[in-house]
């Protein structure tokens, strides 16, 4: 038995500032002819969504209007960032309420034929910020996995190549948080850690596990105001879960998505070249 899932990520949506809702509605419309058994996003659902409810409503709006099975992630742009890299907007008590009110839980366990899907909230791991009891899910999750693999789904890579790496970069999980989690498996080693945030596509393997970074529908940032980790390209990715343990990921394009820089759109996070080069 396979399970096909649907892995698309940072579709930043706003009801203000549709920017990128053309690219969500091509995918949308693609998925429904592929009929995928769930779609998961892996965050940054919204444009803005850590301080406009507005656009909190737009997505879950738009991600109802798919018509199919879907799992929610919360990224940076839905709560905020994690507090230890936070520019301008940190996660506290009242973003997270929003998000849980408006979207739904930020985090979730799916168990299909042959492994347990894990849905983590990134940017509360390691704080003292548990409203939907994340931590002992996850405890649970590792404790209980009955011979399934595991797979982790959320926003931020835990890390750029390496566990042990002290990168304080909002790009990846930095490495408390990162520390946190591992204690909370309990010495479980996914065989699956998927997430987005980057806005590129990459395939790798760190810790014993195979990383996968889903392309954003949204837009890429361009050189050279972000780093090239992989490829720079807007999609999603098709996994196919096998009952035996096994898996296999497709990264798609769909006809018709526009490319969207970032620099093209300073209205979205202001003039990304103000950041300087590398830091958008």
């Amino acid at each position: 038995m396979i399970t096909r899932i649907a892995q698309i990520s940072d579709t930043h949506l706003s009801r203000t500032k549709p920017y990128f809702r053309t690219n969500f509605d091509l995918v949308a419309e693609h998925l429904r002819g592929e009929r995928p058994d769930i779609v998961i996003n892996t965050g940054d659902l919204a444009l803005d969504g850590a301080d406009a409810e507005a656009d909190l409503d737009e997505a879950r709006d738009a991600h109802a209007g798919l018509g199919l099975e879907c799992r929610l992630l919360p990224g940076n742009h839905d709560v905020g960032d994690h507090l230890d890299v936070a520019r301008r907007q940190p996660v506290n008590a009242e973003r997270l309420a929003r998000y849980l009110r408006i979207i739904g839980p930020d985090g979730w366990t799916i168990d299909i034929p042959g492994w347990r899907l894990l849905g983590l909230n990134a940017l509360t791991l390691g704080l003292d910020l548990d409203e939907g009891g994340q931590y002992a899910m996850i405890r649970d999750a590792a404790a209980t996995l009955g011979g399934r693999e595991l797979a982790i789904f959320l926003h931020k890579p835990l890390a750029d190549t390496a566990y042990d790496e002290e990168l304080n970069s909002n790009r990846f999980m930095t490495s408390g948080p990162r520390r946190h989690l591992a204690e909370l498996l309990e010495g479980t080693t996914p065989a699956l850690v998927c997430c987005g945030h980057v806005h590129q596509y990459r395939d790798s393997r760190i810790g014993g596990s195979r990383h996968l970074w889903a392309p954003a529908s949204s837009f890429v940032i361009s050189d050279p105001w972000q780093p090239g980790y992989g490829a720079k390209m807007v999609g999603y990715l098709s996994h196919s879960f096998h009952a035996d343990g096994h898996h296999g990921v497709e990264v798609r394009a769909v006809r018709g998505l526009v490319h969207h820089d970032l620099v093209s759109f300073p209205d979205a996070y202001g003039d990304v070249r103000r950041w300087g080069e590398g830091n958008a």
